[in-house]
């Protein structure tokens, strides 16, 4: 009887840590969700048509689907999702094993919707958001209440954490919204997403960070002189050697030297810096064009906040090397806004 009562125990609690192992990670449904919001934010009609089917052929219904791309109007702008929901109307129309699904819900006339989406944002945020820009501005303080988060949340199908969801891998595949993406990371943990899934979403959306050519790998082979996760895809390899470099936020590489050959950074994304041995680091944008000479003491990498990528062109040299130097610490890094 004692062996039977452990086993049984034993049994449950091996449950529990499966269902609690389960929990940390994204579901189909989840996954889904975060491509379609994602391909709906960075216009890509094509990826985004394979991502609808394969969200349809997971099960989700057409309603759920519908609620994504209409919410992601307050993100990425209506002519994004309007192409989007044009796609998925085709996509539907072309198949007949569709789910319909819950229709959304419409809140009562008398309803103060300000009220109501001030409560939704609170139980997003964890506060009331006052001052600033909301003050600059009050008609989008109202029309973010009245409307985003009291008449589209207030629709339910999807829940806040799978809005969150939708949100997060939206501003992921956008550039220059970090402070509205560490945001709403904040938000999404607020609806019970751990860290391990928010990673999750962003890696699913990584590719769109990575400016104007594919993230490539993880750049392993170079990782003892990086802090942080970089990715490398080669772009040339013969005659001038390139690639498109990938920084994740605090990314950077050590202090190095180009020797006898120097090295052109081209920024396709994001911001980050670059820092020559004595003199104060300089702000990377997007378009901005490095020149980095021969002999120079220098590093670059991303800002905290953000993603960064630059194309890495080798300048031809014979005898070429790159020297690899101490590591950008982080008492050095932090100093940076």
């Amino acid at each position: 009887m004692r062996k039977i009562l452990y086993l049984l125990i034993t049994a449950i609690l091996l449950s529990i840590g499966g269902n609690a192992m389960a929990q940390e990670v994204l579901t189909t449904k989840q996954q889904d969700i975060a491509m379609v919001a994602s391909y709906t934010a960075r216009g890509d009609i094509d990826a985004l048509e394979k991502s609808l089917n394969k969200a349809l052929d997971d099960k989700m219904t057409i309603n759920e689907i519908k609620e994504i791309l209409v919410q992601m109007y307050a993100y990425c702008g209506f002519p994004r999702s309007l192409n989007a929901l044009t796609t998925f109307q085709k996509v539907v129309n072309s198949r007949k094993d569709v789910i319909e699904g819950e229709i959304g819900k419409i809140l009562p006339k008398e309803t103060d919707k300000f009220a109501y989406g001030d409560n939704v944002q609170v139980e997003l945020t964890g506060g009331h958001i006052k001052g600033g820009v909301f003050e600059f501005a009050p008609a989008i303080d109202q029309y973010l209440k009245e409307h985003l988060f009291a008449d589209i949340f207030a629709r339910g199908i999807l829940t806040n954490q799978e809005r969150e969801i939708a949100t997060i891998s939206a501003l992921s595949s956008m550039q220059g919204v970090e402070s509205q993406l560490n945001s709403h990371i904040k938000c999404g943990k607020n609806t019970g997403l751990s860290d391990k899934q928010i990673n999750e979403i962003l890696d699913l959306t990584k590719g769109a960070r990575s400016g104007a050519f594919n993230i490539g790998l993880k750049n392993d082979a170079y990782a003892k002189y990086f802090i942080g996760q970089s990715y490398l895809q080669p772009l040339t390899a013969e005659g001038i050697n390139s690639a498109n470099v990938t920084f994740e936020p605090k990314c950077r590489n050590n202090w190095h030297i180009h020797h006898k050959g120097g090295q052109i950074l081209l920024v396709t994304s994001g911001r980050g810096y670059y820092q020559e041995w004595g003199k104060p680091a300089q702000e990377l944008k997007t378009g901005d064009v490095v020149n980095i000479p021969a002999g120079v003491k220098h590093w670059h990498g991303a800002a905290h906040d953000s993603w960064f990528s630059h194309v890495a062109i080798a300048v031809p040299a014979e005898g070429a090397t790159t020297e690899w130097l101490e590591e950008v610490s982080d008492k050095e890094y932090n100093k940076l806004k």
